[in-house]
């Protein structure tokens, strides 16, 4: 059960995009929410549905989610397939939990960049009154330390074989037992890589794939409902 914050007549909202940085700015937010006494809440937005994220962007999502499970964070939000402009999607959200200040982190290599040219921050404001936008200056030097080394996620399936081991496949079947997004390793003619799906309490999980089969223990229930 989460703690009733104290002044619930302030409400933070940190906006993440990708990369990084996103954790800074989160943890810059719970400091900020700790001072006040405040409920926080953080913010996603992406034109893609969450099933096409790449396996880089779907690694920073799940580790910022834990993040905000660990900062007791009141929510973590993800605006996928967002078609309305980022503004747009930001203002609905900061309307909907009476947020009274923002936080967005200041990059020249994230979706954010136009901020440091005033526009976005003129739009945001016109967009809502009385709210204080704060533009976090991050460390443009702060990159990514894992390299691109999957392809494109699709939509796969895990089944039992005849040997008891779960295989992959991409067609719908009766058989599946699990359904989630797998992502293959860049240069390899085989189905190797990495197959990640959401288990039946909401939490993302992943396994190994090395030429169709699962390589290390399933532990999680299956997700496909019969």
């Amino acid at each position: 059960m989460k703690k009733i914050r104290g002044r619930m007549d302030e409400s933070i909202l940190v906006c993440v995009y990708y990369g990084p940085n996103g954790e800074r700015l989160i943890k810059r937010g719970h400091k900020l929410s700790q001072i006040m006494d405040c409920p926080l809440y953080v913010l996603t937005v992406d034109t893609l549905p969450y099933d096409e994220f790449d396996a880089e962007k779907s690694g920073y999502i799940d580790s910022w989610k834990e993040l905000c499970e660990d900062l007791d964070v009141e929510e973590f939000i993800i605006r996928d397939n967002e078609k309305r402009s980022s503004v747009k999607a930001i203002a609905e959200v900061a309307h909907n939990h009476n947020i009274t200040q923002i936080i967005i982190g200041q990059s020249p290599q994230n979706r954010w960049e136009e901020i440091t040219k005033g526009s976005f921050v003129n739009v945001l404001l016109r967009e809502m009154s009385f709210i204080d936008i704060h533009i976090v200056s991050i460390d443009r030097t702060l990159k990514s330390t894992e390299d691109m080394t999957f392809e494109k996620g699709v939509r796969g399936f895990l089944q039992k074989d005849e040997n008891d081991n779960y295989r992959l496949t991409f067609a719908r079947s009766k058989d599946n037992l699990y359904e989630g997004i797998f992502y293959k390793e860049i240069g390899t003619d085989f189905n190797n890589g990495v197959f990640k799906f959401i288990n039946n309490k909401g939490k993302t999980c992943q396994v190994h794939v090395t030429e169709d089969i699962i390589t290390g223990k399933l532990t999680d229930p299956p997700n496909v409902k019969k």
